[in-house]
């Protein structure tokens, strides 16, 4: 069940309702059902694999629990200590990486080793099996890895009730696409009785909105284009092949950060917490400063379970560029069964190491020449640098092949004619004038959000503190926000949804007659556009981002009778 389809609106909501509407003990178990309900909706069968990684994890736990109790009072008695833990720990990662390889890496071995054997001139091996994998694979099984780890560490105790370690494992928004969420923050929450609060509701909805709004509007509309141009990769060149490759940055960012917003989101309505998986990467000021942005959760996890146990940076310079190498070839990895992924990670680890060997000759230039490293064209200069360096290796994230993204790499620098811009070329590759205007308003809408974050300004309080004349402006925000939703669902004209919009919001009562042909959505839009024209914009606002304090009293007064 894909999060922007109409079976998760009708699910979600119901799935809400129902949770607050059970007593306390059996939401657990509501939450397991309802999270394997999702699941199945892709594929039936592949909840028994869920099931088993579920329950080999969770048997290791308690094995791993029980040893490390019995080896610590071993350990004060001074007696002698098997590590017997350290085999439970080992045989579990085992477990789960060889079901992850058999439907994720297999097929991508036999096909590499054939090639070897054909240089050698030899036969084939036996091909692979062409099994489908599974959604989510990679995030549930690393989640679940986690937590064996974190109970051999003792970071957290081992769970004794299989129903509250499945929903962990489980749980329906952060299931497919993260974020990977950790033992000592998502499990101990299912302990916690979770209250209906209008906080949460407000703040996990406005949330998913704007999940949806990268997701839909961004990175569904860049798709249209990047897809178009990487799949026939032989037609294109220049700047047609750069606008793709800046877009493909947006769209890789739309869906992943899109979905974690979604699965914060739906999780906060429920009362959970789950950790922040990205925080405007694009804004980063070197490749390092870029990844402990992007994707935090997957980061902090190489991190915590791959590159401090290989020695992180405590065993000298050389090992911990070495360490970031390997990390970075595994990233790649586990993100696809391709060369290209590989090349991708590597790519960013030789960014990160070469940062770090060049760093202390960039100073010395930046002191000799007398640099304002503390100015805004500065810190522009850093940002467009890292973005240039990512967006190129993204090509080969992208990429349908190695042989693709070699050949976008060199098409990049070949047939550089600016034509395109003002000859109608660039409405040939699949968005359409309207489609474009869309598009790039939703990107300057993306680049002012991020940028008041940056400042430390939420959206929200900062509309809080806003006096009446702010309201004008709430007005033209909200106008440019429907017609921008509407244009990217509705296969009206600009000028059609315009008159709608516009007649909404000054209840008029104007229409093109296009109303009742318009989708669900957007008919709930021209409604709320109705309600904030009748009652005002900044009350409007307010009503769904505060709970407007008491400012009056009752005098008080002692009265004398007699």
């Amino acid at each position: 069940m894909l999060f922007n389809s109409i079976e998760f609106l009708l699910f979600f909501p119901a799935v809400v309702l129902l949770y607050y509407a059970i007593p306390g003990k059996l939401r657990v178990f509501w939450i397991l059902l309802t999270s394997y309900l999702f699941y199945m909706n892709w594929n039936p069968a592949y909840a028994l694999l869920l099931l088993f990684s579920t329950a080999v994890t969770f048997l290791f736990g308690l094995l791993i629990g029980k040893r490390r109790t019995k080896e610590k009072a071993a350990a004060e008695a001074g007696r002698p200590i098997h590590q017997l833990s350290k085999v439970w720990v080992g045989v579990s990662f085992a477990v789960n990486l060889a079901i992850l390889f058999f439907y994720k890496y297999f097929d991508f071995t036999v096909d590499n080793l054939n090639v070897i054997r054909g240089w050698m001139g030899l036969a084939p091996v036996t091909p692979g099996f062409d099994v489908l994998l599974p959604v989510g694979i990679s995030f549930y099984i690393f989640q679940a890895l986690s937590y064996v780890v974190d109970v051999y560490r003792g970071d957290v105790r081992m769970e004794t009730n299989f129903i509250k370690y499945a929903a962990f494992v489980s749980f329906f928004p952060q299931l497919v696409a993260g974020p990977i969420e950790r033992s000592t923050n998502l499990l101990t929450q299912f302990d916690t009785p979770h209250k209906l609060e209008y906080d949460n509701v407000r703040d996990g909805l406005l949330r998913m909105v704007w999940g949806f709004f990268l997701k839909i509007v961004i990175a569904d509309r860049a798709a249209i284009l990047v897809n178009q141009v990487f799949n026939y990769c032989n037609y294109y060149e220049g700047p047609t092949v750069l606008i793709a490759a800046v877009l493909f940055a947006f769209q890789v960012y739309g869906d992943f950060a899109g979905y974690s917003n979604i699965a914060i989101g739906a999780a906060q309505v429920m009362g959970f917490k789950l950790m922040k998986n990205f925080e405007r990467p694009y804004l980063a000021v070197s490749v390092s400063d870029f990844w402990r942005r992007w994707h935090i959760s997957l980061s902090t996890w190489f991190r915590d379970y791959l590159y401090i146990p290989l020695g992180g940076n405590r065993k000298g310079t050389v090992r911990k560029y070495i360490n970031q190498m390997i990390v970075m070839l595994v990233s790649g990895l586990w993100h696809g069964a391709a060369w290209n992924y590989v090349i991708w990670g590597g790519i960013n680890g030789l960014y990160q190491v070469a940062g770090g060997i060049t760093k202390p000759f960039r100073r010395r230039i930046q002191q000799k020449t007398g640099a304002r490293t503390k100015t805004l064209s500065w810190r522009i200069g850093q940002v467009l640098t890292t973005f240039v360096l990512i967006d190129l290796s993204w090509i080969f994230f992208r990429a349908n092949s190695l042989g693709d993204a070699m050949h976008l790499l060199s098409s990049l620098f070949r047939g550089w004619n600016t034509n395109i811009f003002f000859d109608g070329s660039l409405l040939k590759l699949g968005l359409d004038q309207t489609e474009w205007l869309v598009l790039l308003g939703a990107l300057l809408i993306l680049l002012a959000v991020s940028l008041m974050q940056e400042k430390g300004v939420s959206v929200l309080e900062a509309v809080k503190r806003q006096q009446l004349w702010f309201r004008w402006l709430i007005y033209l925000a909200a106008i440019f926000a429907a017609i921008l939703i509407m244009s990217a669902i509705e296969p009206f004209s600009l000028a059609d949804i315009g008159i709608e919009v516009f007649s909404a919001i000054n209840t008029v009562g104007l229409s093109t007659g296009i109303t009742p042909d318009l989708t669900l959505t957007s008919q709930i839009i021209l409604m709320l556009l109705m309600l904030m024209g009748r009652v005002g914009a900044l009350s409007f606002t307010l009503a769904f981002t505060q709970n407007k304090p008491i400012l009056t009293k009752y005098p008080v007064e002692k009265i004398l009778i007699g």
